[in-house]
């Protein structure tokens, strides 16, 4: 019998990026700026054709999403020892970018469709006092956009989007990332755009680009920028911003530039991988998905799932036999970080016990990449070994459950 397909393939670096990369390290230019002068070329590029897409005045190219993250807080205006709230399901780089500026994490409650829950959200803003959420969606999932914005303007919230998991994806026709103040990319080998690592910060307030630009090391260059703010802010911020040398490299920024035409394509292909297993995962004994809102347009480079019966043993029981059929399954219960997976109790500074809820749905919560280009087929041989390993790991209690 056919194995199931490798879920860790990245997307395939397209030759047009190749090429482009190949022409670049034969001149030896790679850094990002030239003293001669000239238009801040591939970076640059990248920046003005980034934010065109996004409809965003300002795209900052940088190393990375925690880079972005980290800029985005400073910029903020988060200083050493403000608290800022942020949603209990996300991944380790958005309490490294808390820790980073010096902030202090407020966890806030997740429902279980896996968004932040906007009761627990202004609860906690009100007794904590803090003024800025840093709002993940991870794993691809959106709340309800224009309640948070709205919430958040009621509060005096500032709200920064991490959608290294959404590029592509939209709340009611609007874009992730054009509801905060700054959103947040990711083009890490395993996101919808693929240059083993780099990220991107856009906005459309002066002061947080100015700062951006001149943080990520633009020194007197910033001109070369693709999208920059008028020359006063600029000057308005240059002697009080240190270079933290975080700006994306030339190299990056040529596998990067050639896959944005690619997105509307990649994201099509991921969504329809996406229904075909949920569809038969929803029908399947013991099996919890997140529901999808009819607002939402997902960008489903993943799928998740619960199997909210069992208990650790029996989760971990599930996990191994999965793995052992071919589908490498990620759990956000485990007791020690796995790999890119982890948990409110295993980030520094965070209380778990501020969300016993989160912790809860996230003990029985499992996670599988979709590598594009899965045939039917092939979806249908991953559904195929995940219930073959539920139903193998099945205990006394947890068929009661399903019956």
């Amino acid at each position: 019998m056919r194995a199931p397909p490798d879920l860790g393939r990245p997307p395939d670096i397209p030759p047009k990026a190749l090429a482009m990369a190949m022409a670049l390290m034969e001149t030896g230019r790679l850094h990002r700026y030239s003293e001669a002068g000239g238009d801040g070329g591939l970076v640059a590029a990248l920046e003005r054709d980034f934010a065109r897409m996004m409809g965003r005045r300002y795209a900052v190219a940088l190393n990375s999403c925690g880079s972005a993250l980290f800029l985005a807080l400073k910029t903020a205006g988060v200083v050493p020892g403000d608290k800022v709230l942020f949603n209990a399901f996300t991944l380790g780089p958005v309490p490294g970018a808390l820790q980073h500026v010096g902030a202090r994490p407020v966890l806030v409650e997740i429902t279980e469709d896996l968004v932040i829950d906007f009761d627990d959200l202004r609860a906690k803003a009100r007794a904590s006092g803090a003024r800025v959420l840093l709002l993940s969606h991870m794993r691809g999932h959106l709340c309800d956009l224009d309640a948070l914005a709205a919430l958040c303007q009621d509060e005096g919230i500032t709200l920064i989007e991490d959608c290294a998991h959404t590029l592509g994806a939209a709340w009611a026709g609007r874009q992730a990332g054009n509801f905060g103040l700054a959103g947040c990319f990711s083009f890490q080998s395993g996101k919808h755009v693929n240059t083993g690592e780099g990220g991107i910060l856009i906005t459309d307030d002066d002061d947080v680009a100015a700062q951006a630009i001149l943080h990520a090391g633009s020194y007197r260059l910033y001109r070369q920028n693709g999208t920059c703010p008028p020359e006063q802010v600029m000057a308005d911020w240059f002697d009080r911003c240190g270079n933290f040398s975080l700006r994306m490299s030339a190299l990056v920024a040529a596998l990067a530039l050639p896959q944005l035409p690619l997105l509307p394509k990649r994201v099509a292909d991921w969504n329809t991988s996406h229904d075909r297993i949920a569809r038969r995962l929803q029908a399947a004994p013991g099996f919890v998905l997140p529901h999808r809102p009819q607002a939402e347009a997902y960008a489903q480079s993943s799928l998740q799932f619960r199997l909210p019966a069992r208990d650790k043993t029996a989760m971990a029981s599930f996990i191994a036999e999965a793995r052992a059929r071919g589908v490498w399954v990620k759990w956000f219960g485990s007791t020690s970080p796995e790999g890119y997976s982890s948990n409110p109790g295993q980030w520094p500074g965070a209380q778990a016990t501020e969300v016993p809820r989160a912790c809860a749905i996230q003990s029985t919560l499992c996670d599988i990449r979709l590598p594009l280009e899965l045939s039917a087929q092939d979806c249908e041989l991953i559904v195929d070994a995940l219930i073959e390993a539920a139903e193998a790991t099945d205990d006394e209690e947890v068929r009661r459950a399903k019956a």
